[in-house]
């Protein structure tokens, strides 16, 4: 018989850590793909917790809210945006859970419709900050080079990558999902045994230099700016010119300002204050999952040095299982 208590509380303080960014996955995983890969791992605890619980719907949104007490607590300028996807993966997740067994292409879905909202949101915000006259810059820069190539298309360069950019987000999502349904065949396969390990004591924490969020936002917004003001100002002729481009970088600034001095706050603020009211609710839960937290950052060690036989997918893939599987199973020395 499975443990369902004790074993839907490890999966969300192990979601708690992957969603915090605390050592364990990020640094284990610090490539390029950090956000998908992150993304890809909360799925899969999702999953796990709707396969090992009786009321899915229940279970998902009670871990829901410790993740996310915990995500305030842990890195409290994590933006607005950071909420509404860890909420989405968790909503989706419960709905499609409670309707339909975990089997089937549930998984799939899950993974398959999380990432085109990903991208979709991704999408939306360059929009907004810098309305149509990005997709009008990148058009610029598209009929340029035919030009050069001497290749003229009818389709838009516009809706060429964005149309290659959800499909990669959405195989993806679908490759996400069929590697989840493999791995949760692994754990439930393996036998329920306490898994013991001689834990170091270390009480200073591993420092990884990180750019600030709002650092990298500030790159990205002058780099596209200036890629933008480049194609009006070169390569948009008469049609354009500096005019347009000053104007687009006045008015993605302003929007900016707006969002990070005004809306954005205010909406943190309205989701600090529920999960606030939460807190005490599950005080006893967020404390069990933030003592986890140690003993979770030394077994992710303790079993990639274990996998090292393995090579490529393969050892990705035993261990994610493992380590899953021994944070379910870790017999904490106070118990």
């Amino acid at each position: 018989m499975k443990n369902n208590k004790i074993t839907i509380d490890r999966l969300t303080a192990l979601w708690a850590l992957n969603e915090s960014g605390l050592g364990g996955f990020l640094h284990v995983f610090n490539t390029p793909f950090t956000g998908l890969i992150v993304g890809g791992i909360a799925i899969l605890l999702i999953s796990l917790i709707a396969y090992y619980a009786e009321n899915k719907w229940q279970a998902i949104l009670k871990a829901l809210v410790i993740v996310l007490i915990i995500k305030m607590a842990v890195s409290p300028y994590s933006p607005f945006g950071a909420y509404v996807a860890v909420s989405f993966q968790a909503v989706f997740g419960a709905l499609l859970f409670s309707k339909f067994s975990w089997r089937g292409f549930a998984i799939i879905i899950l993974g398959l419709v999380t990432f085109l909202e990903s991208a979709l949101q991704k999408l939306l915000i360059l929009t907004i900050v810098y309305g149509t006259e990005l997709w009008e810059a990148v058009n610029i820069y598209g009929i340029w080079v035919q030009k050069k190539l001497n290749f003229i298309s009818e389709t838009s360069t516009t809706s060429f990558l964005i149309a290659i950019y959800l499909l990669v987000y959405g195989i993806c999502g679908i490759l996400v999902g069929v590697f989840i349904k493999n791995i949760i065949k692994i754990i439930s396969e393996k036998k329920e045994v306490d898994f013991h390990l001689d834990l170091v004591t270390n009480d200073s924490e591993t420092k990884v230099g990180k750019v600030s969020f709002r650092a990298k936002v500030i790159w990205v917004w002058l780099l596209t700016v200036a890629i933008i003001v480049l194609a009006f100002s070169f390569f948009g002729g008469t049609l354009f010119g500096w005019q347009k481009a000053v104007y687009i970088l006045l008015r993605s600034f302003l929007i900016l300002m707006l969002w990070y001095l005004v809306l954005g706050p205010l909406l943190l603020k309205l989701v600090r204050k529920y999960l606030n009211k939460k807190e005490s609710q599950y005080k006893e839960d967020i404390t069990n999952a933030m003592d986890l937290f140690p003993y979770f950052r030394q077994i992710l060690s303790y079993t990639w040095k274990e996998t090292k036989h393995l090579k490529g997918i393969t050892r990705f893939k035993y261990f994610i299982a493992n380590s899953i599987s021994n944070c379910i199973h870790f017999k904490v020395p106070s118990e």
